[in-house]
């Protein structure tokens, strides 16, 4: 190891006075590699008042009605305590709220977890008049910011210069993120491409966004259209070999455009066009740090992020314990490199329709057709017991039959 690669590993937030210390730094900590053995998942949904969904919401209620779980960004005045299985409770800037779980071995202990936590949350929301959506997107409520931190001011900024699909990502869609390990360095250029090619046909699979703020969009996705529109340098797909993704990740996020700049005089907004590259060469009067880097690399929202492990971000969040179904698909494609390579070959065909996933879903026969043998690789490898697996089973091919019976109509 290197004098470089040693200080990149460091815990301690330092400064980072060449562009090769900043790259070692990116390199180091997205791509933490070893063998698989973890699962997570964050679980993101729209909130809304049980008797009327297209009220907005009020942030002091909030508050009060998650109690000790209430995240600090509803100004609390304390960090909140974890749910009682240990998952972390979040808020987005339009309200959404987000279970993080905590790591698991296994897709059952997961569910068991993620059950526990979901089923506490929601008996505090009902008892407060509030319920979870149910969809990727907001079907009553046009997008509106409820939390007014620096952070989310810079940002909306920034989208705004680019249209408006920014402020409906920030307050209006919720999604359904998988973790998975990185692998061994000999396994991961194969998980890392497989989780991008998968793709397509997973959000089509799984897309159920299509009516947002009281109108259909007519797009299988409108969540996932929301942010293919935004500025690409921070959503699209990083590209680069297939054999050096850690590469490729570091060329993206070097040339991404910066969002925020932390200052102590609470404005954030960054220079127009700078990018972490020209902060590395000396564009901004402040010194550029670890937590600089960490916290820019925060701020990228491409459809699979390295995060020490794989973080999948394409799927439209789930109705209630759905959200099992895709997890288990995602476990079992990637539970040995023999499935996992199977997968990124029934993929390969359709790995760059995202275009086409968000706005036909399933209607798409090239993408159905991939989706459909995808579901079949996985469901005969789920590590789940009977009667779960079956739920998994039944809920993808009810989704896989109601658009054939659509496309046939």
């Amino acid at each position: 190891m290197t004098k470089l690669d040693r200080e990149a590993t460091e815990d301690t937030d330092r400064a980072l006075r060449t562009q090769g210390e900043v790259e070692a730094h990116i390199r180091a900590i997205c791509f933490k590699t070893g063998p698989p053995t973890l699962i997570g998942t964050e679980l993101e949904w729209t909130l809304h008042h049980s008797s009327a969904p297209e009220a907005p919401l009020d942030p002091d209620h909030l508050g009060h009605v998650l109690g000790r779980h209430a995240p600090a960004t509803l100004g609390r005045g304390h960090p909140p305590d974890p749910l009682p299985a240990g998952g972390t409770l979040t808020i987005e800037p339009g309200g959404q709220l987000e279970i993080s779980s905590a790591p698991a071995t296994s897709t059952a202990a997961l569910h068991a977890a993620v059950t526990a936590d979901l089923d506490h949350l929601t008996a505090l929301l009902s008892a407060g008049g509030l319920r979870l959506g149910e969809d990727g997107i907001d079907r009553h409520r046009s997008p509106r910011r409820l939390l007014g931190t620096p952070r989310y001011t810079a940002m909306e900024r920034a989208f705004d210069t680019h249209g408006p699909h920014g402020r409906v990502m920030m307050c209006s869609t919720a999604g359904l993120q998988v973790c998975l390990d990185a692998g061994t360095p000999a396994e991961l250029p194969v998980r890392w491409a497989a989780a991008l090619a998968l793709g397509p046909p997973m959000v089509a699979l799984f897309a159920n966004s299509a009516r947002h703020a009281g109108r259909n969009t007519g797009l299988a996705s409108a969540r996932m259209a929301a942010w293919w529109g935004m500025d690409p340098r921070l959503t699209h797909p990083p590209v680069g070999p297939a054999a050096d993704p850690a590469g490729a990740w570091v060329r993206y996020a070097m040339a991404a455009p910066l969002l925020c700049v932390r200052r102590d005089d609470g404005c954030w907004d960054p220079p127009p066009g700078v990018t972490l590259a020209d902060w590395a060469g000396g564009a901004l009067p402040q010194q550029l740090t670890t937590s600089d880097v960490e916290y820019h690399l925060s701020l990228l929202f491409p459809p699979v992020r390295p995060h020490g492990y794989l973080e999948v971000r394409y799927l439209d969040a789930q109705p209630g314990e759905r959200w099992i179904a895709p997890v288990a698909l995602f476990a079992a494609l990637f539970g040995d490199p023999d499935t996992t390579g199977a997968a990124l070959e029934l993929a390969r065909p359709v790995a760059g329709r995202w275009r086409s996933a968000y706005r036909n879903g399933l209607r798409d026969p090239a993408l159905r057709r991939t989706a459909t043998a995808l579901a079949e690789l996985a469901t005969d490898r789920l590590d789940l017991p009977p009667d779960l697996s079956t739920d998994v089973i039944e809920t993808v091919h009810r989704r896989l039959h109601h658009a054939t019976v659509t496309d046939q109509t």
